[in-house]
């Protein structure tokens, strides 16, 4: 692999090949502009953070206290951010991942406008965001490589940092909904999310074209013999673009499903289509019960009639919810899945705990991505369980009224400090007893935004003027060293000044002078991050 170093070598090789004609090239600047950009391709990346995965994942399964985490993005700059605080905060980017979501998608990125969770948006949305947020993953490794290419220029012995420099590229759990059609539809579309840097695709068993966000009601199922084909074609596409360590996450939203579209073939008792027909409803009946083109089947040496919908789907056995998400998740595992994802009506860490205990009978190292979604009302769910905790231990809980413990007036109460702390360690609990490897906030992003804006709006356009925007937005970002406090930096005006004289020499004409405002907030610099804040 090509280094700082090999590079310098390389290009003096040439310079000394071409002679004049390379006089204005200086290999030092070329040896900066390919360190800038360790990646050269989408499938550098896929290949790249499909082996931090797979090590992961080895290292979860040695020790169940080493699970990953990612929040949702929705745009290049969201995930760029993240992946600088991530930095700033923690010192490392190990165990952090992106989410790209096809609900954030469907709601944010469709030429449609806004589309509820049901595949209608564009499925060349979702390979485009992928290569959009690492496009400005990469900026934000060469923007800070160029703050260090400065310090060494200025004198400064930063080296080693540059020699070590951790990349803020990492791994991508990217949503490809049910496909986007049928197997072949699902595995051209997977070919483009790998190109553009996916390493991992989460794929769910519901309808292509009836589907729902997992959250909501009305999903429909397929049997698994349709759900192991798309599987098939994502692994396909994984091996015919080399990048042999894939991720393939498979879903399935039968918790919440009651409706399959398709009655599969059995074609010998107990295969899975059987076992797959055995969740059906149906009703015994004679043959002068039938009506005219009644569906029949024989269960048990009787003759049944499904039941079966006006728009012709079938339903389910009603609590046969639990059974099928094990059938699936084991299924899924034995035909080529590595991690399973099971969307659940709540986050309780022993109703997750008991339907993967069951899997890891049949397929003992099995592994969660688990969503953590805004979709759960998280206060009144844990309330409700450390209100249930607190009966069940004989605590007196006579002064809560459990229909009522979202209200402010039990914020500061034993019990909603029990419910948080609750909160606070789900995701480690889950992980050390419900086999959760990757927990995950779908649409962490939408919220925030949605949140900010309403509390600016609320401020700016009343009393407080532009002072609602210097004191929540600007006064905290120079006081908490966010990056793009000084955006045009953030936005590439450094580096492209240091590019320019690359290309220019003297003669280029740069934006950093004096007379630019971004100056202003350089009064103070920042040893351990680099960036410049205002004296206070």
């Amino acid at each position: 692999m090509a280094t700082y170093h090999s590079v310098l070598e390389t290009v003096r090789d040439l310079k000394a090949k071409h002679g004049d004609q390379w006089a204005t090239i200086t290999p030092k600047n070329a040896a900066r502009v390919f360190a800038q950009n360790r990646f050269k391709t989408g499938l550098d990346i896929a290949k790249y953070t499909a082996a931090i995965m797979r090590k992961d994942m080895a290292a979860y399964d040695a020790d169940s206290s080493q699970y990953t985490q990612s929040l949702g993005c929705w745009h290049g700059f969201v995930a760029q951010q993240k992946m600088i605080a991530v930095k700033k905060h923690k010192g490392a980017t190990n165990k952090t991942y992106l989410y790209l979501s096809g609900w954030m998608v469907a709601a944010l990125r469709s030429e449609f406008g806004p589309l509820p969770d049901q595949s209608m948006h564009e499925k060349t949305a979702v390979p485009k965001l992928i290569e959009e947020i690492y496009t400005f993953l990469r900026q934000a490794d060469a923007i800070e490589l160029n703050d260090l290419f400065r310090r060494l220029d200025a004198g400064e012995d930063v080296q080693a940092e540059i020699d070590n420099f951790e990349t803020h590229v990492v791994p991508i759990i990217a949503d490809i909904d049910a496909g986007f059609g049928n197997e072949e539809a699902t595995y051209l579309l997977a070919k483009k999310m790998i190109e553009a840097g996916a390493c991992a695709l989460q794929i769910e068993n519901q309808v292509s074209d009836a589907k729902q966000c997992g959250h909501q009601d009305g999903k429909v199922t397929v049997p698994h013999e349709d759900f192991i084909a798309k599987l098939n074609a994502l692994r396909y596409a994984f091996l015919e673009l080399g990048v042999e360590e894939g991720v393939i996450v498979a879903r399935t939203d039968s918790e919440g499903a009651g409706l399959t579209q398709k009655l599969p073939v059995s074609r010998e008792k107990g295969d899975l289509a059987s076992q797959y027909m055995d969740f059906i409803e149906a009703e015994e009946v004679t043959l002068e019960e039938t009506n005219e083109n009644d569906v029949l089947f024989k269960r048990n040496d009787q003759l049944v009639r499904p039941i079966r919908l006006h728009n012709g789907l079938y339903k389910f056995k009603e609590g046969s919810n639990i059974d099928r998400v094990v059938l699936d998740c084991i299924t899924s595992l034995q035909h080529g899945a590595d991690l399973l994802w099971i969307e659940t009506p709540t986050p309780n860490v022993k109703q997750i705990a008991h339907m993967v205990n069951r899997v890891k009978e049949k397929v003992p190292n099995a592994k969660l991505v688990y969503n953590n979604s805004p979709s759960f009302n998280w206060t009144i769910n844990f309330r409700q369980q450390a209100y249930d905790l607190m009966k069940a231990a004989g605590e007196d809980i006579s002064s809560y009224n459990r229909a009522e413990l979202m209200d402010e007036k039990y914020d500061h109460t034993a019990l909603s400090h029990r419910a948080d702390e609750m909160i606070r360690t789900f995701q480690r609990e889950a992980s050390l007893k419900a086999g959760v490897f990757h927990h995950l906030i779908t649409l962490p992003t939408y919220h925030t935004t949605a949140l900010h804006m309403n509390d600016l709006v609320e401020g700016y356009f009343g009393d407080m003027g532009m002072l609602a925007y210097v004191d929540a937005v600007q006064r905290q970002e120079i006081r908490k060293g966010v990056a793009c406090v000084k955006h045009q930096r953030m936005a590439g005006s450094d580096l492209g000044d240091d590019h320019k004289t690359f290309f220019a020499g003297d003669q280029a004409l740069k934006a950093g002078g004096t007379k630019n405002t971004s100056n202003q907030f350089d009064t103070v610099k920042s040893e351990k991050n680099l960036e410049l804040v205002l004296d206070k």
